[in-house]
Order: C-alpha cells, then sequence, then structure tokens
C-alpha cells in the first residue's frame, strides 16, 4: 500500500475523512457517536486541535480542522486510536477499525473554507439521511445556525466571518448559504485537489512545491509528491489534444476540458471561465467522457498516446 501525503506545519488547515474498515459502521450507536465527540474535545484541550466543522456518517466522518502546533499526526493517533480502543472494548473485538490510515487533504483554507464547510454539512443530505441539514444531530450545522448550542471545543467564528460581524447575522446568511445547494446538482471542492493531497490555487500549491519537492525534502516514493512534481502546462495538454482530434472540433474541446481537470492545478471555476461554461458543467463534461472513454476504441487510443507522450 502507498504512503499518503503528510505535509505538517504550524497553522496548517486540513479536510479529513476516515473510513470504517471494509466500509463497515464505525458508528452503531448514540453513546459512539458522543464518545467521538469526547475525542475532539480532548484533542482540542490536549493538542490545540482547531475543530472547525465534523460531520459523523456511519461508516465514516468528515472534520475541517486546523493544527496551530502542526501536530496533525499526534491528534489523528489520539482521536481514531482512541475511538477505536474505546469502540473494541465496547463490543469485545479486537484489531482494526479504521480502513487504513485518515485521509489528509491539505487545504488553502481562506479559498475553500466556506465550500467545504458547505460540502460536509450536507453530506447527510446527499446520502439520503435527511431532508435538511439542520435535521441531522450529528454535524456542526445545528450549532452555526442557532439551532443548537455550540460546544465550547468547537470553533465557529473562522467561517462565521464570511457571513456578518454579529452572531446573528452570520448564522442568518451561513444557513442561506448551505441551503441554496440542498437538492441541487454541484461539484464537489475536493475534486480539485492537487493529487488528492493539496487544495489551493497556483501560489499556494506552487510554495507547497518549493518547500517538500526540492532537495532533502522530495520523496518521489510518495504518489501525491510525485503527482505535484509531474504537472504539466495547460498549453501542453491542449496542444497535444488538437494534434490528436483535430478532425473533431467538440471532441478536441471536451478532451481539452477533461486533460485540464485532471492533470493541471486549475479549479473548476478557471476551467469553466476557459471555456464559457459553468463548474458543473466542466464536471458533467469530464464524467460523460469518462464513461465513453470505456467504449469508444479511438479515443481510448487517442488519449493513451497523450499520456504516454507527455509522462503523465
Amino acid at each position: 500500500m502507498s504512503r499518503p501525503l503528510r505535509i505538517t506545519y504550524p497553522g496548517a488547515f486540513y479536510h479529513i475523512t476516515s473510513r470504517g474498515n471494509e466500509k463497515k459502521p464505525i458508528f452503531k450507536s448514540r453513546k459512539d457517536r458522543e464518545k467521538f465527540l469526547e475525542y475532539l474535545q480532548s484533542a482540542s484541550e490536549r493538542y490545540n486541535a482547531v475543530i472547525h466543522i465534523y460531520c459523523l456518517m456511519d461508516n465514516h466522518y468528515h472534520l475541517l480542522l486546523e493544527t496551530p502546533s502542526g501536530n496533525l499526526p499526534r491528534i489523528m493517533l489520539h482521536i481514531n486510536g482512541a475511538y477505536t480502543n474505546y469502540f473494541n472494548a465496547e463490543r469485545g473485538r479486537a484489531g482494526h477499525l479504521f480502513q487504513g490510515r485518515y485521509k489528509a487533504v491539505l487545504v488553502e483554507k481562506d479559498e475553500y473554507a466556506k465550500e467545504l464547510s458547505r460540502y460536509i454539512h450536507l453530506n447527510p443530505v446527499r446520502a439520503g439521511v435527511a431532508e435538511m441539514p439542520e435535521e441531522y444531530d450529528w454535524s456542526s450545522y445545528p450549532a452555526y445556525i442557532g439551532k443548537k448550542e455550540k460546544p465550547e471545543w468547537l470553533f465557529t467564528d473562522f467561517i462565521h466571518g464570511y457571513f456578518g460581524r454579529s452572531k446573528s447575522s452570520a448564522e442568518k446568511y451561513y444557513r442561506e448559504f448551505v441551503s441554496r445547494l440542498i437538492n441541487a446538482e454541484y461539484s464537489s471542492p475536493l475534486d480539485e485537489a492537487v493529487g488528492s493531497a493539496i487544495l489551493g490555487r497556483e501560489d499556494f500549491i506552487r510554495e507547497i512545491k518549493e518547500k517538500y519537492l526540492s532537495g532533502e525534502n522530495a520523496d518521489k516514493e510518495i504518489p501525491a509528491l510525485r503527482a505535484l512534481a509531474d504537472r504539466v502546462s495547460a498549453e501542453d495538454l491542449y496542444m497535444e489534444a488538437e494534434k490528436t482530434f483535430s478532425d473533431d472540433p467538440v471532441m478536441e474541446r471536451n478532451i481539452r476540458i477533461y486533460l485540464a481537470k485532471r492533470y493541471t492545478e486549475k479549479r473548476l471555476k478557471e476551467i469553466g471561465d476557459e471555456f464559457g461554461i459553468g463548474e458543473s458543467a466542466v464536471s458533467q463534461v469530464c464524467r460523460r467522457l469518462s464513461a465513453r472513454i470505456e467504449k469508444d476504441r479511438r479515443l481510448k487510443k487517442g488519449l493513451a498516446g497523450i499520456i504516454k507522450r507527455l509522462r503523465l
């Protein structure tokens, strides 16, 4: 199993996900969920973890957290380790509870915190376990809109700060912000993560590259780092698409969109603006093309040639 990328430094901001082994439930009772929240509290108190957002589903959880002390591994060892010990002792079982190591995406928080918070809070609605996000008790959303008392360890000020100066106006406008996407088709902000490990603008990703992909910091055995190192320019991709699919302008355009999303650092909005379409349309083009690739031998061969020539 390949090692996941772990970039840690004081003040880093992450989207964290951890799933049950074999996709089995990790929360089976109200007591389980309450105990997990206790470990979030103790992580905040003992290890200085700043918990911005949480959502506990049956077989996985989501967190947005910040590490002022740059100690993500210690925080996650406490949360997942302590909860596993509790879960096993409660049920007289032994062994792994979680599927491998947790997934941590390093995030440029000023650009993506709002969108990620909405994406996480809408998770119960997407999963069909609640019609409205405020109906779901096991996420931070009810506290964000003033429906229930905020636990002391939950830090809402940062995200609320985007929506109003007073607590009441922030709660109101945040609720409206989240509600706009209920039952709407939209793309996950995490689709834009580079190497499934870093989410941010090009200058943020460039800074991470310079710090962690140079000299003795480079470790090409980590797939996410290799993905960062091997990025090609959009111009190179577009040139290859034109050479390969020049006889089909519509296909060439769709191939450009597909390659830009998959192999460049461009955000969905940037790609959409470039081609005169919306973010959801970018994702839709890519989904349809991915499905067609498996059935169209010419298309599959053409893409394979581009990938080979550019060493993607």
